[in-house]
């Protein structure tokens, strides 16, 4: 314990914690019970959240009203479901049961402009670690990584909103080109940050069609995990990242994968980012049935 630690425990405080959880996809009740495992405190203790806030889950409205109440001691980046969503309340996504609830709710706009004005990248050098929800592209060093975050997120933010989502959404390639159109280039970058998994092994095109766990029929097929790619940059953090649900937790010096497959009856975990670095998980079972697609 360092000073501040027994400083803390003088004044009758414990030391604060940092923990990262993975995907919520509106399971609340489970996102609940996983603080109360954790013992949260959010006087003293912050959250980093993968993405993937909502939907899915039975309680993706009651999830966002209760982030949103603890904004301040919680760091966020977006999913690919809460960039839908925000495409969504435009009118650019069909709408579903999970989320009506938010574009029903008179806390509608306040919602979509908070989720509007979150990151695509966190960092904190002081732990060592760097979120992003599906991770960091393989061709991105540090400082491209840091740019091109930023880039998307000013497009999210900006009056141009809507009619940017909207090519947003058309099919990309899934090829990193730095000195081609700006909307190809957004569309590898939003894809980059919230949808990719695999990669090809000799050019380091991104796949986004597979979504099973690696096996040697993808092997086969030419692809690898995104963070084993040959083409991958070094990196000075360690990436905590969600996104994929059937490749589960994993753990090695480079990265951690926190999406436990909550939503499919699987697990939610948490992972202490200071102190011992423990991994904390809550069953849970009133999920949806598990599938092969996701």
């Amino acid at each position: 314990m360092g000073l501040f630690g027994w400083i803390a425990r003088l004044l009758g405080r414990r030391e604060a914690r940092v923990w990262a959880i993975g995907d919520i996809q509106g399971c609340h009740d489970d996102l609940q019970a996983l603080l109360k495992k954790i013992d949260f405190d959010p006087r003293y203790d912050r959250l980093w959240i993968a993405g993937d806030l909502v939907n899915r889950g039975k309680g993706s409205l009651e999830t966002l009203e209760y982030l949103h109440s603890i904004r301040d001691r919680i760091h966020v980046v977006l999913g690919n479901h809460d960039v839908t969503l925000i495409a969504a309340y435009y009118g650019l996504k069909k709408s579903n049961p999970t989320i009506d609830p938010i574009l029903d709710s008179p806390r509608a706009e306040e919602f979509i402009d908070w989720l509007r004005s979150q990151p695509f990248l966190h960092h904190d050098p002081k732990l060592g670690y760097a979120m992003a929800h599906a991770g960091i592209s393989p061709m991105f060093d540090w400082e491209q990584a840091q740019t091109y975050a930023r880039r998307i997120e000013a497009r999210l933010q900006s009056g141009e909103v809507k009619a940017w989502l909207k090519k947003m959404f058309q099919k990309g390639k899934g090829v990193f080109d730095s000195e081609g159109d700006e909307i190809t280039l957004d569309r590898y970058i939003v894809n980059s940050y919230t949808r990719m998994r695999f990669c090809d092994k000799k050019s380091g095109r991104l796949d986004y069609d597979q979504k099973g766990v690696p096996t040697k029929k993808t092997d086969k097929a030419g692809l690898v995990p995104w963070y084993k790619c040959k083409h991958r940059k070094p990196l000075p953090y360690r990436i905590i990242f969600g996104h994929w649900s059937t490749l589960g937790y994993v753990e090695n010096k480079k990265v951690i994968c926190l999406d436990t497959g909550c939503v499919w009856q699987v697990k939610m975990s948490a992972k202490l980012l200071n102190g011992d670095g423990r991994i904390v998980q809550v069953n849970c079972p009133d999920g949806l049935e598990p599938r092969d697609d996701v």
